[in-house]
């Protein structure tokens, strides 16, 4: 018999790593593409299913395909939402400045433009974690709860030498997006090892179809310098003791990117939070372990 390790209710392989038959290559995602205008930005999304909305946000030289491995999932129970950030993905760079609370007040006009006044789920990848928090405080009552995934922004804030540290390990992680042929990337395990080693732990055991996905946004999108500055120059802990909603905090004990000593931070400083913690696990759990990932969530929303 296969190990097993349990999370809360939720029971999966000890060894699931990556998704050999993924739902979301069956799936004409040119029919769930989307655009809408809002004050001073496009944005760009993708949206599947219907009932209660989870909002996914990306993170740094990211965009909306790094949901891929969760969006058929939760499009069965509802309306999942994945928007591309303005300057990254295919939303081009917005008239306004980039920096977190901006992004935050983009959240709330999206909201508001897809007529959704309540968002059952709010979830959040690296900077897009640190975008969700700035979202919920500005206005709580619009989101149910808040998902946590390698969170930025307390790795940025404790000391000035620690902002610049975090800085490098976020544009090393997506320092071999800047040129060459995607090919020699994904096709060969050094190029895969070489480009996303520092994101995924086992960049190996992930579908090479998932990777060349991730490939086109990279720090050449052109919010990428703005954004990093706009995240390395603001501290919010703070202000997340104002967050009330019960909160997911799920982290890779192997990430390198945000290291795991910050999901200890949003765990203590956000009163009603649980930790997850996934073991021989990177930066973007929600793609390396999505049979963890996905019935983990379920759960969290179920309670």
């Amino acid at each position: 018999m296969p190990e097993t390790v349990r999370s809360g209710s939720v029971k999966f392989p000890a060894s699931d790593y990556g998704n050999p038959d993924p739902e979301w290559l069956k799936i004409d995602w040119r029919e769930h593409l989307h655009r809408v205008r809002l004050p001073g930005a496009e944005v760009n999304y993708a949206e599947i299913g219907e009932g209660e909305p989870i909002l996914f946000v990306h993170g740094l030289g990211g965009c909306w395909r790094n949901w891929l491995e969760n969006l058929p999932h939760f499009g069965r129970t509802h309306r999942a939402i994945a928007l591309d950030l303005p300057g990254f993905g295919d939303s081009p760079m917005p008239s306004w400045q980039i920096d977190m609370p901006a992004y935050g007040r983009l959240i709330h006009d999206f909201c508001e433009k897809l007529g959704i006044d309540r968002v059952a789920a709010l979830v959040g990848n690296s900077m897009g974690g640190f975008v969700s928090t700035e979202a919920i405080v500005e206005r709580p009552s619009r989101f149910g709860k808040l998902i946590l995934v390698s969170a930025a922004g307390i790795s940025f804030a404790e000391a000035e030498g620690r902002r610049l540290e975090a800085a490098v390990s976020l544009f090393e992680a997506g320092v071999a997006f800047l040129g060459g042929p995607r090919s020699l990337w994904v096709n060969r395990p050094k190029g895969r090892e070489f480009a996303f080693g520092r994101v995924f732990h086992y960049p190996n055991r992930v579908r090479p179809e998932l990777l060349r996905e991730q490939m086109e946004p990279g720090v050449g999108a052109p919010g990428f310098a703005d954004a990093i500055r706009a995240i390395g120059g603001y501290d919010t802990r703070h202000r997340l003791t104002e967050i009330e909603i019960p909160t997911l905090v799920v982290w890779g004990l192997n990430d390198q990117v945000v290291p795991v000593e910050a999901a200890i931070g949003y765990h203590r400083l956000i009163p009603d939070s649980r930790l997850e913690l996934f073991e021989r696990t990177g930066h973007v759990p929600q793609m390396e372990r999505p049979a963890r990932f996905n019935p983990l969530l379920d759960e969290f929303l179920a309670d």
